[in-house]
């Protein structure tokens, strides 16, 4: 049986939860009873990317064990400051599509507003670990910029609320963001990319869902999450709230090597995530950003575990396998 960290978030809100977050590996390594020889590697990966994660999080990992795939998403490592061939800071060119502060227009009919900087936890994988965010404030002038930029693309019927992690933002200013674009006359789904119901369920309280659900706009809400044990009762509870207000629940998964390529840990989550009313949707091969080449498997191991999941789930638990290349009209789909 596993041992697990005892939680100790019953009496905080969502709020006091993001701000106590262990910020630093020593922290980390200390609460999960970890040897110090981690230590030095994690500083060094420290460095170029910041730890952070919230306790609700740590709770789900495994007392002693370095190979938790919860704490492999996490926890700094010395392979993070080695330079590889074809690993970038920017390997979406999203740069290159910022028309705005704030603002990234790279796809028809669709548009992401970067409403937040700030994460609930630093994925070390993220392939916005160099993103500019302080040039990228959507507030003041740069809020209104970005609303006419959207009311002078008419073809753009979605706007998908991106960071950071939108969520880690109030209740109020994300109200006020959904009202003004519901007064959008061709927008139609608002969509929410986000992990803070993963990581800190809390965050689903009922103002959310009410500013969520009160307008004309459809909501949509693309969760992130990896591995089976992230979704505990408190996430799969979470995760129902929301689909009982009316918000369309997808997954989009990373395919991390050594946390979950096999399709035995990838069937335990697309039915974990079923029963918390949430449909696999993607299955994402890294994207390739300085810093997190030691998560990359490659294309045909990938097309192998995506035949092995194929066999084992109904076709509608398993997701599309993508990857994105920057410069096309929308993701790329690899056949199987």
């Amino acid at each position: 049986m596993m041992n697990h960290i005892a939680s100790d978030t019953t009496s905080k809100t969502w709020q006091e939860q993001l701000s106590t977050a262990v910020s630093h590996p020593s922290e980390l390594l200390a609460t999960l009873g970890l040897s110090d020889n981690l230590l030095a590697g994690a500083l060094r990966g420290d460095a170029e990317f910041k730890t952070r994660v919230p306790f609700s999080y740590i709770s789900r990992m495994e007392f002693g064990n370095a190979n938790d795939p919860l704490l492999k998403q996490v926890l700094p490592v010395d392979n993070e400051t080695l330079d590889v061939s074809g690993f970038t800071m920017d390997p979406l060119a999203e740069q290159s599509s910022n028309p705005s502060d704030g603002v990234i227009h790279k796809y028809k009919g669709r548009l992401l507003l970067i409403v937040s900087g700030a994460c609930a936890i630093n994925c070390r994988f993220c392939f916005r670990r160099h993103f500019p965010y302080g040039d990228n404030q959507l507030g003041g002038e740069s809020w209104q910029q970005a609303i006419d930029y959207i009311k002078a693309q008419t073809d753009i019927h979605e706007v998908i609320l991106s960071g950071g992690d939108p969520l880690a933002t109030s209740d109020k200013r994300l109200k006020k963001l959904i009202q003004e674009l519901s007064e959008i006359q061709h927008l139609k789904t608002i969509r929410i990319h986000t992990r803070l119901p993963i990581v800190i369920p809390d965050r689903v309280t009922d103002e959310l869902l009410s500013w969520l659900t009160s307008t004309r706009l459809k909501p949509v809400m693309v969760i992130h999450c990896n591995h089976a044990n992230e979704i505990d009762d408190a996430v799969h509870s979470a995760l129902q709230k929301l689909k009982k207000a009316g918000v369309t629940l997808l997954n989009q998964t990373v395919l991390l090597k050594g946390i979950n390529d096999d399709a035995e840990a990838l069937s335990e989550l697309s039915h974990k995530l079923f029963q918390a009313d949430v449909l696999p949707y993607y299955l994402h091969l890294l994207d390739k950003v300085k810093g997190a080449a030691h998560f990359d498997v490659n294309t045909q191991k990938a097309q192998e575990i995506m035949r092995e999941l194929m066999a084992q789930c109904p076709g509608y638990l398993v997701p599309k396998l993508v990857r994105e290349v920057a410069g096309e009209p929308g993701k790329t789909s690899i056949s199987v």
